[in-house]
């Protein structure tokens, strides 16, 4: 497939990408070139510049996966890219150490005044009274936002002899322990700390964070570190805390607008300003180019991204698991679509056995893909479907129980249309997809390309009536399964066909008077 890099990247990302695909690096394309030349590629990779919007992904038609070279997806609108079902990719861990590293940086200078000293010193003056410092043994360091970055500083400050506080709703205590920090909330992590590291992503409830109220709820000269997102801090605010000697120091590598051209933070004292350096290492650039890397791989070959921020997320355990059935969960509402005959707006899906023991989600998805590519001309797959379902009212419950007697697992999914519930079943044998259930009635089949399902009375020669009416119209039969509720009552037989049912021979064939009802299944499967 065709990898568009539209910012420069690590030698070494792309290699592994050309390894498997065909790479343009075009990085400096005004957003005119880069519209007109997106269309023809499967992938793109950007870095912060760039800002992916609706615009550029609608004119990326056939766009699979876009991957951003760093922790943040600020500059890729995600909302639009889930719903033409493109993947979004990261690379959230090959930077942690750097930005860890330079936030530390960033402390020490602004504890012992490093800039302003040298900055004295060249100046011919020799006033070492003025730059009396601060030792960080024994203060008291608050970090908010303690993911992997969070977690690296709190290692490395564990060693300095610090206090560790920090504020992360999505962290238990006994893992933040481990890192030896103490969870609080933020008032607290506010009054109690001398210097405070913000490790946030930018969003509604992150923008502003610490404004002018915050900062009067800080401690008289404690420092503050930004080396997550500009916006996250009110610059004016933060300038004049400084002005004040409200603030001891602020280390700010992110700003609201890049380059900071007009920001009030460039004339304020005690401060130490960097140009987005966090992740500029020469080691990082590389660990961040060969990770994003990776994931575009793994989407291109139709696999599960570790670090998708748009998709269902599996780990390796759960892909283990939970992969052998995502086939069938999408054969199953594909079928169900079909079989159902009529719009239905909630459905359940029980999960038993094995896969109950992990993260449904992916299941979900893969259910509600096979539904929704029968009803629309939308590229439907696992990163749209949910959003795809809910726009058209459709909603899906999940279940899960431990017992799938007699078999390892089974997915089963259920739906009521015009008071009638109709349920679709089925298991994996083999690493294969089988039917195992048709309403009430149990089957063992694979499912096939087309099927031919009727529901008839148990009559003798209607099995071989219908079979000569597909001989005759050259329609073969490759296989078959016939179930009943009793002797001589109803039957449902199901034919897998090699050929499609022309729809006169299928109307035919519902016209003979045994014959109660008929489906034609197109699940339209590669071989």
């Amino acid at each position: 497939m065709k990898v568009l890099v539209a910012e420069p990247l690590a030698p070494e990302g792309v290699a592994l990408l050309r390894a498997q695909h065909e790479v343009d690096e075009r990085p400096g394309l005004s957003r005119d070139e880069l519209c007109g030349a997106i269309p023809e590629y499967e992938a793109l990779v950007v870095r912060r510049q760039v800002h992916v919007d609706a615009g550029l992904i609608e004119a990326g038609r056939r766009l699979i996966v876009i991957g951003r070279a760093g922790v943040g997806v600020d500059n890729v609108d995600l909302e639009a890219a889930t719903r033409a079902g493109i993947t979004v990719v990261n690379a959230p861990t090959g930077n942690t150490i750097a930005a860890a590293e330079h936030t530390l940086g960033l402390l020490f200078g602004l504890a012992r005044r490093i800039a302003a000293a040298d900055a004295s010193v060249r100046r011919g003056e020799w006033k070492r009274s003025q730059f009396t410092g601060l030792e960080l043994r024994g203060r008291t360091l608050g970090i908010v936002g303690l993911g992997k970055i969070g977690q690296a500083i709190a290692d490395r400050a564990v060693a300095l002899e610090m206090t560790i506080l920090a504020v992360d709703p999505y962290v238990s205590a006994e893992q933040a322990a481990n890192h030896g920090v103490e969870l609080v909330d933020f008032e607290t992590l506010l009054a109690r700390c001398d210097a405070i590291s913000l490790h946030v992503p930018l969003t509604r409830t992150t923008r502003g964070l610490i404004g002018t109220k915050e900062l009067a709820r800080m401690k008289p000269g404690a420092l503050l570190l930004n080396v997550s997102r500009g916006g996250v801090v009110d610059e004016a605010a933060v300038a004049e805390a400084l002005r004040e000697s409200r603030l001891g120091g602020a280390g700010i590598d992110v700003f609201e607008q890049e380059p900071p051209v007009g920001s009030p933070l460039l004339d304020a004292p005690n401060t130490i300003l960097t140009p987005h350096l966090g992740a500029s290492t020469a080691e990082a650039q590389v660990a961040v180019a060969e990770e994003v890397a990776d994931q575009i791989i793994e989407v291109l070959a139709g696999r599960s991204a570790r670090y998708a921020v748009n998709a269902p997320l599996l780990t390796a355990e759960t892909a283990r698991a939970i992969g052998p059935y995502l086939p069938l969960a999408e054969v199953l509402g594909r079928f169900f679509a079909q079989f159902s005959r009529a719009g239905v707006r909630t459905l359940t899906l029980e999960i038993a056995g094995e896969p109950a023991e992990h993260d449904g989600s992916p299941l979900v998805a893969a259910v509600l893909r096979g539904l929704l590519e029968t009803s629309t001309t939308e590229r439907v797959n696992l990163v749209n479907a949910g959003a795809l379902a809910k726009a058209r009212g459709i909603s899906l419950v999940e279940r899960r129980s431990q017992e799938s007697d007699p078999y390892a697992a089974l997915l089963t999914l259920s739906g009521e249309t015009d008071g009638r519930v109709t349920r679709v079943a089925g298991t994996v044998v083999n690493g294969e997809p089988r039917l195992v259930r048709l309403n009430d009635y149990w089957i063992d089949m694979a499912p096939a390309d087309v099927m031919l399902i009727t529901r008839h009375q148990d009559k003798p020669g209607t099995m071989g009536r219908i079979g000569l009416m597909l001989g005759d119209a050259d329609v073969n039969i490759s296989g078959m399964h016939l179930a009943r509720s009793g002797p001589r009552t109803d039957a449902l037989m199901v034919l897998a066909l090699d050929d499609d049912v022309p729809d006169p021979v299928a109307g035919a064939i519902r016209a003979n008077e045994a014959v109660l009802d008929l489906w034609v299944i197109r699940l339209g499967m590669e071989r």
